[in-house]
């Protein structure tokens, strides 16, 4: 079909995994599923339906028979009562209680519900083995010195693997955040047409007792522990905001760590993997672009953007509901999904493989440390008996001038050799290697690496084992 418009999320950036989750096949499914456990809990609380019926249901339960569904779409303009229909044309003796009290709701929402769960499951495995994949980066870097940023001009140093902890902490919070919308997932239970149950209490001939325990067993059966207390006709889609909410989240996260590796990647400091075969540009055969990050930080961009558009649709449901959220969660939960899992894809990817050029970085820090060790150099020697005034003045001087050389000569940084040959500074000659080695200057960087793995990310992963093992493919 390469006349037709192929959504490149399918094609190009999610996994199979992800994608099946929101596939007709699964949807469907989980209708009959539903459907077969209303059928079920309605039969135990004493309503008239046969294991016959249910034994034919649980038949056609994963047979589903699209082209009479379609069929009778196109007819009666309503997906779930052609659904209905086909479902009841296999399991003929069934058709009179399928459905038998429920609404649309009933299927369309608790599957919806449903999936965002699964999808959720995915996303989580997903993040935290990429939280291990960074970890065993900090630890492997976390004594290699190199410059901090502010304002994206050099600063104090830090280390490489310090630097990585602050991705980790952010995906570490994004960790808790969807942990807590997990275990706050509920289905919308069995609630009728405008959530007052009130078809349910007919079926029962008034006993409010029998219809809470009908939803107490369909929400059992579909492996959840509650439904909301209460709804209109669908669930609060203010649930739907707090998903897409935590995927923003995530993708933020991802966002700011593919822009810093590409500013890393400018520098020479860092690149993520780049493959023998692969090309870096149509016009310039030497280039190295860092294609991932960049495909990255633009999957990132559509997610964060996902959020308000949920927020519309949870501030605009008149009363009990009203339709224009339909179209729109087909189109939004869905592909914020798998936009972020292919973000996933490629962090996991590029944090397998990430390069570190050491010597590059030490040579960035050369053309800085001399700055930033003048003030090291002047206490000491304002230690051994030198006037302040005097050595702040003259290393003033000097730095001015080595700066000047630097940036309007382009040569380099020769403020060391300077005061190497100013003998107001003799007292430091035989030291200023020890007094600008790089790691004096990265205060506790490397402990607080291993600090704050062991304290707060080995937790995580003692968790969920089986992260060390997850990999990705990326397409292309």
């Amino acid at each position: 079909m390469r006349e037709l418009y192929e959504n490149p999320l399918n094609s190009r950036y999610a996994s199979r995994e992800m994608s099946a989750v929101f596939s007709d096949d699964n949807r469907f499914k989980l209708w009959r599923k539903l459907w077969i456990a209303l059928a079920e809990s309605e039969k135990e609380l004493g309503l008239n339906i046969t294991d016959a019926q249910i034994a034919e249901m649980k038949k056609y339960a994963e047979d589903i028979n699209y082209d009479v569904a379609e069929k009778r779409e196109a007819e009666v303009r309503h997906d779930v009562m052609a659904h209905v229909y086909a479902f009841g044309t296999q399991a003929k003796c069934a058709m009179p209680i399928i459905h038998l009290g429920a609404t649309s709701c009933y299927v369309t929402d608790n599957a919806e519900i449903i999936m965002i769960y699964q999808a959720l499951k995915i996303v989580e495995k997903k993040l935290v083995a990429v939280m291990d994949k960074l970890k065993k980066f900090a630890l492997k870097y976390k004594d290699t010195a190199t410059l901090g940023f502010t304002h994206l001009q050099p600063a104090q140093l830090t280390t490489v693997g310090k630097r990585a902890t602050l991705w980790l902490q952010d995906l570490m919070l994004d960790y808790y955040d969807l942990i807590q919308l997990e275990k706050n997932t509920k289905l919308r239970g069995v609630k009728g047409t405008t959530g007052t149950q009130a078809s349910f209490l007919s079926l029962f001939d008034g006993d409010h007792d029998k219809v809470k325990k009908l939803e107490k067993l369909i929400v059992e059966k579909m492996g959840f522990r509650s439904a909301y207390g209460v709804t209109g006709q669908t669930y609060t889609r203010k649930y739907d905001y707090s998903v897409l909410s935590v995927l923003s989240k995530i993708a933020q996260s991802a966002y700011k760590f593919a822009n810093d590796l590409r500013i890393l990647q400018n520098m020479k400091e860092m690149e993520e993997p780049f493959e023998k075969s692969q090309i870096g540009s149509s016009a310039m055969a030497y280039k190295r672009n860092p294609m991932r990050s960049e495909r990255m930080c633009g999957l990132a961009r559509y997610v964060i953007s996902l959020p308000v558009n949920e927020a519309v649709t949870a501030s605009t449901q008149w009363f009990e509901r009203t339709l224009d959220d339909s179209a729109n969660k087909r189109i939004t939960i869905a592909q914020g999904f798998l936009a972020l899992d292919g973000v996933l894809n490629l962090y996991l990817n590029i944090t397998e493989n990430m390069v570190v050029y050491e010597n590059i970085i030490k040579k960035h820090i050369a053309a800085e440390l001399p700055f930033m060790a003048t003030e090291t150099i002047l206490m000491e020697c304002v230690k051994a008996g030198g006037n302040r005034q005097e050595l702040h003045e003259r290393i003033r001087t000097h730095s001015m001038e080595a700066a000047r050389l630097v940036k309007a000569e382009g040569k380099d940084n020769d403020l060391l050799n300077r005061i190497r040959k100013d003998e107001a500074f003799k007292a430091v000659w035989d030291r200023l290697d020890e007094i600008t080695d790089p790691n004096a200057f990265t205060g506790r960087a490397s402990r607080q690496v291993t600090e704050f793995i062991e304290s707060e990310i080995d937790p995580i992963l003692a968790a969920h084992k089986e992260a060390a093992s997850v990999s990705a493919e990326i397409k292309v």
